[in-house]
């Protein structure tokens, strides 16, 4: 029998559980040297710019909002087709998340949703760069510069993408960073804030340790969403594999293309001119209706697959009533439509042999 095939798979290697041996003998493994070290070597992959770890890519979003004073009578234009944590953030905050559409080629924030959704309390854009593909941060940053708005970049999924040459997370005023252990990269647990502002970041750098820089000397409020060293060790051996996983990602999608090329109704992902994508996910389109029994059909064939989001952030309990169905069509229909196949760079040629052959052994009817 066929060894199934999970549609992700967390590295941790002997040189990662080394760095964190070596962090635990230390001694020092709280926001200590390797925490610093973790966020100068992140900033060479975001062009440069200050870089601030925390705990999670969640409480990156939530400080890089209180860092910019958006907070009670604010409100954050993001897509609804995500994760949670984005409109938790916003809400977390004290502000209110304004979900927008997609634009269906992409999955990402379409310009012109978010021109439509601006108001007089509009903040902040934060974009999305979902499944590991950049968002389209010229028209965007065209949209925010011409309204006054910040832009806040959702990069927890896209570590070394790019739009039009520039790196995901070099755009605007913030970006926030996951190194959740399913991401292109970890650090077990933990998130990164970036922005080009040195005075911002000392406010992010406060705001993670109860408010202070010096033990007692509490400037301000601030929250306790420190990284740990080992988190960091670990983060600073993942940085260095990182582009080499990225490279076997782009050419797992590449065998998964041409493996699929004659499955009919199966449409894969694509690439927007400008954009360099790094396939979190692979993530193709399936008739609505099919989806599921597609999903079946491959679990009996020892594949894997998984379904990013089956329910819009608009639909869950905590947002019910923020924005109309009908005013999100192409966020109801990719919710509908969209499966995750495995695309991790430990799949062997094999692996991609067997995907592509369980995809296209479904049978779609008529």
């Amino acid at each position: 029998m066929s060894v199934f095939i999970p549609p992700a798979k967390p590295v941790i290697g002997e040189d990662e559980i080394e760095a964190a041996v070596r962090v635990m003998r230390s001694g020092m493994v709280i926001q200590g040297p390797e925490v610093a070290a973790f966020e100068q070597e992140f900033s060479e992959l975001v062009g440069g710019r200050h870089c601030v770890a925390v705990n999670a890519g969640t409480s990156a979003l939530l400080l890089s909002l209180v860092a910019a004073e958006i907070g009670a009578g604010d409100e954050v234009i993001i897509p609804s087709f995500t994760f949670a944590a984005t409109a938790n953030s916003v809400a977390l905050a004290g502000a209110t998340p304004v979900f927008a559409d997609i634009e269906p080629e992409t999955f990402n924030l379409s310009p012109e949703a978010v021109e439509a959704a601006i108001t007089p309390r509009t903040k902040a854009i934060m974009p999305v760069h979902l499944y590991g593909q950049a968002a389209d941060m010229r028209r965007l940053g065209a949209i925010a510069e011409r309204h006054g708005l910040a832009i806040i970049e959702d990069a927890a999924q896209a570590h070394g993408a790019s739009w039009e040459g520039t790196p995901v997370g070099a755009f605007g005023l913030a970006a926030a960073f996951s190194f959740y252990p399913t991401k292109n990269m970890h650090s077990l647990e933990g998130g990164m804030v970036v922005t080009p502002d040195a005075e911002f970041a000392r406010t992010i750098r406060l705001l993670r340790n109860q408010g202070m820089e010096r033990r007692y000397a509490n400037e301000i409020v601030g929250y306790n969403l420190r990284l740990t060293d080992v988190a960091a060790a670990v983060g600073r051996v993942q940085l260095t594999k990182v582009r080499g996983w990225n490279e076997q990602r782009q050419a797992n999608a590449a065998k998964l293309d041409a493996g699929l090329g004659e499955s009919g109704l199966v449409l894969p992902p694509t690439i927007a001119e400008g954009a360099t994508h790094v396939y979190h996910q692979y993530t193709v389109r399936v008739p609505a209706g099919r989806r599921d029994t597609l999903q079946q059909h491959l679990t009996a064939q020892g594949v894997g697959s998984a379904v990013y989001y089956p329910t819009p952030t608009h639909q869950l309990p905590p947002f019910a009533g923020a924005a109309r169905d009908e005013d999100l069509p192409e966020t109801l229909r990719a919710s509908a439509e969209v499966l995750s196949l495995p695309v991790h760079p430990a799949l062997t040629d094999a692996d991609l042999d067997r995907i592509g052959e369980a995809v296209k052994s479904y049978d779609f009817g008529d």
